[in-house]
């Protein structure tokens, strides 16, 4: 396969408090490492930058340890309610679906939404698609899930959210945690296309939307392309995604557009994060939340941001 430019690829799997110890790290760290060996796989056997992003979403869905799919929290009625989105950045065409339950991977139904004239679809029409694609009934439900949910019971849910990452003991506060999962994608052909999926905050309100199905927290363009996670409400409340796209289709470079947004993140107080590529092949990310749990590939090595600085943050290669 010729490919015209050299593929890039960034991934995410939530952003929250400080992981306890090397240990924590380094588990969250294979997890992520896996998705980027595969997708890359595919990208450099000519894979599209839509295929990449939905198999990338499906590894981080099928993984416990993350707060999409598999291992989504429950909502304060102790229900499962999974969002996502796709979006191709060359047709700048954005799908998704909102509180979707009983699938294995939210992401499929987005991208089964990309040629249809009703691109985002709620809870009763998610499931009546999921019936029409014939995706299987599927409960995403852990027992650390359950355990965390009956546990905040018990405290008549005081925490805001659930943790980034399942294993409680791997968290050092899992208060803080945010959980999303997200790939960016440049491919083999100059396209870029990013995807997005979430189980929630966890204990919310019933009926509760993310940034996840929603261009603020999932939007890219034949300029750029970025996925975000983080505090849902401060995402759409910066409307994030879209200001740095559009910023780059403006004429600023990735980099300045990442930190001119996450410098007025901060002085809003957000907390969230980011995780960005261009059509020149720059990779990004950014955080006001104190880690970013992401990993990239450059086209000749992998990287993450696992142990930057818990300060905000933005970093370009």
């Amino acid at each position: 396969m010729n490919l015209l430019v050299q593929p890039k690829l960034i991934i995410h799997g939530g952003a929250g408090s400080s992981l306890k110890d090397k240990g924590g790290v380094e588990m969250v760290r294979r997890s992520l490492y896996k998705v980027i060996e595969e997708v890359y796989s595919l990208l450099m056997s000519g894979g599209s930058a839509n295929e990449a992003v939905v198999k990338g979403c499906q590894m981080l869905e099928d993984n416990p340890c993350f707060n999409a799919g598999t291992g989504s929290v429950l909502q304060s009625d102790g229900q499962i309610r999974m969002s996502a989105a796709l979006m191709d950045g060359t047709a700048q065409s954005f799908s998704g679906v909102i509180n979707i339950t009983r699938v294995k991977n939210p992401i499929d139904l987005a991208q089964g939404l990309q040629s249809s004239p009703d691109r985002v679809l709620s809870d009763y029409g998610a499931a009546e698609l999921a019936r029409e694609l014939r995706i299987p009934s599927y409960n995403p439900l852990t027992d650390t899930r359950l355990e965390e949910w009956l546990q905040e019971r018990q405290d008549n849910f005081k925490s805001t959210m659930a943790g980034v990452v399942a294993p409680k003991e791997l968290v050092s506060n899992s208060n803080a945690g945010r959980g999303t999962i997200g790939v960016v994608v440049l491919d083999g052909r100059g396209n870029l296309s990013a995807g997005t999926s979430t189980g929630g905050k966890g204990f919310e309100r019933i009926g509760r939307v993310s940034d996840s199905a929603m261009p603020a927290g999932n939007y890219a363009t034949k300029d750029a392309a970025v996925s975000c996670t983080g505090i849902g409400e401060d995402i759409i409340d910066e409307c994030l995604a879209p200001r740095i796209v559009v910023r780059v289709g403006d004429g600023m470079t990735l980099k300045d557009a990442m930190q001119r947004t996450f410098v007025e993140s901060q002085q809003n107080k957000r907390d969230l994060g980011a995780i960005a590529l261009d059509a020149k092949g720059t990779i990004a990310w950014g955080k006001t939340s104190q880690i970013l749990l992401a990993a990239y590939h450059d086209g000749e090595n992998i990287g993450d941001t696992l142990e930057a600085s818990q300060e905000m943050q933005v970093g370009s290669w």
